[in-house]
This record gives C-alpha cells, structure tokens and sequence, in this order.
C-alpha cells in the first residue's frame, strides 16, 4: 500500500550553500496536498527539477525569518503571479514578517495576481494553525536567536473500515454505511443488531510528521512532538562542536537524537547540514550511536513517513 504522506527534501544545508546541497526547503505530500515548509534560496529551481508542480502549492511555513529560510520566497511568489496563478497562499510565518513582505513588494514594483492569506506566529506555546477534516498543523516555539517556530502535521483518525463480504451478508444499503463507518451498529429489517465490530475492522494508526528548525537542545521540545512517526530536525554540527552549536542556539547530532530518544519518535530525519562537512556520513552515524533509526536529508530524496521505506 503506497504510503499516504511524503516527505521529499529540497534543501539540507545551513546558512552556505554547497554545489550539493540547497538551504533549507521541504516538500510534505498529504494524501496529495502539499505543503511548502520553509523557502531557502532556489526553491523554486529544486522544485522543477523534481517536480514538484507549482500550482499544487497552496500552504508556505516559515519557521524563522533568517535568510537561508526565507530568500527563496521572494522569487516563487514573482513566479506564481508570473505563471498567472490566481488562487490564494496562506502563508504561515513569524509575526514581523507580514510588513516586510508588503514592503517587499513595493520596493520591487511586485504586483501579485493573488492574495496571500498571511497567518503571523508568535508565543511560547503550541497553537493549532490548520485544521480541517483530514489533517491538523501545530505550530511550536523553538531556542533560536530570533523569533522561530516548528511545525507538527498530524493525520485526523480515519473512519472504520467496513468489510465488503458483510456489506452483502447482512444486505447493508449504501446509505448506512457511513454512520457504521463512524461505529454505529447495524439493525437488520428484522429487527436483529450487528454489532459494529462484527462488521468493521479499526483504521491504521494516524501518521504525524514533525519540522524542527533551527533551534538549540532544549527538554521542553521533545514533548510537543511526543510520538510523532517521522521527525526532522536539525543537525547543524557534529558533537564535538557542542559549545559553538550552544553559542548560535543550534544543535548537534548528539541533540536532534536526545530529542528523537525523548519524544519516542518512530524515525529521525537530520539536515541542516554545516557547509564544512563535505563528507555527513560521521553525522549519522553520531546520531545513530544515541537514536539508531537516523537517515540524512539528502537533496532531492523522498521518504515515506510510516517509515517502513524511502522512495
């Protein structure tokens, strides 16, 4: 069964560039809605090259208004209005950043054929961002040295899943399948209950996937991503450069894997990588040593977020 949410990366490096890796972008399918998390310099290329089409991108999150997070965007709204895009973005993003955007703008003669549904982030405590019938995005505060913010995207509870061969045993209509599928029992014309666990099996478990941006180890965080199936955080430095991660309220390997160790996540993604490290191999393996189920973001690659395999 294909997996109904996908990560696929875009960009794994920090501040500098390399020839291999972009700044920071993702890319979350869910069950065929796209998600544009952060928007570093050349998104909008990444996403040609793996095509990613543009017009399906209707939600932008930024997690921190510094540049290797937020360049890109600038050029993708340009190339939206320019592609004749009419429909509206709900941008998600640090507060003060509403006014730099307009100011933007303006300063660039930008006219946009859409208009941008801007959601401001601020506060020091979990808040619900989006909600609707089939998903939920949580939007958390991270340690950084300007405002920043993670995201938490949680699949809703599916309904129950009904069993074809009963649908013809008891000769359910069509019309009270969906009140069974929500788990109420069936009543024969005879009068008879079939109990709706006789005729329904229970729906898979919800698959959550987390985004933590730039942000030092702090405990608090592990429990506002407590059990989530796929995490991404950042992993900026290799242990043995803790005290300058500290400094520039980044993390290490050591601590991206402490916090997939506390929150009891199923599977950890690190990016964000230093532009010193050509080589990242010693990077996973760190992080591996504290939390085993450690993959690198690697430019370009997808990843299941059940976590059973990567595309």
């Amino acid at each position: 069964m294909q997996c109904p949410i996908k990560l696929t990366i875009l960009g794994s490096s920090s501040a500098l560039p390399t020839s291999e890796r972009y700044p920071s972008a993702h890319v979350l399918n869910v069950h065929e809605r796209f998600f544009l998390i952060d928007c570093g310099e050349g998104t909008q290329m990444q996403m040609r090259r793996y095509k990613i089409r543009f017009s399906r991108i209707n939600h932008i999150f930024i997690s921190h208004l510094h540049g290797d997070h937020i360049f890109g965007l600038y050029g993708l709204l340009s190339s939206f209005s320019l592609m004749g895009r009419k429909s509206n973005i709900n941008l998600y993003a640090p507060s003060g950043y509403g006014s730099i955007l307009a100011s933007h703008l303006a300063d660039f003669d930008i006219k946009l054929g859409f208009d941008i549904n801007f959601v401001p982030l601020s506060g020091k405590e979990p808040v619900t961002i989006l909600d609707d019938k089939y998903l939920s995005v949580t939007a958390f505060p991270l340690v950084h040295r300007v405002p920043s913010f993670g995201f938490l995207f949680r699949e809703k509870t599916q309904d129950r899943n009904i069993l074809k061969e009963s649908i013809e045993k008891f000769n359910i209509p069509p019309v009270r399948i969906p009140a069974i599928k929500k788990g109420a029992d069936f009543i024969t014309e005879e009068g008879n209950i079939i109990k709706n666990e006789d005729i329904t099996t229970l729906p898979r478990e919800p698959l959550s996937y987390a985004y933590c941006s730039d942000t030092k180890y702090f405990r608090r965080l592990s429990s506002f991503v407590k059990g989530v199936t796929l995490l991404y955080h950042e992993a900026t430095f290799d242990k043995s450069k803790q005290e300058l991660a500290d400094m520039t309220c980044h993390s290490t390997t050591f601590d991206a894997a402490r916090i997939a160790m506390e929150a009891g996540a199923g599977k950890l993604v690190i990016g964000h990588f230093s532009a010193r490290y050509k080589d990242i191999s010693h990077l996973v393996n760190e992080s591996r040593s504290i939390f085993p189920n450690t993959v690198p973001a690697i430019d370009g690659r997808s990843y299941n977020v059940d976590g059973i395999d990567d595309i």
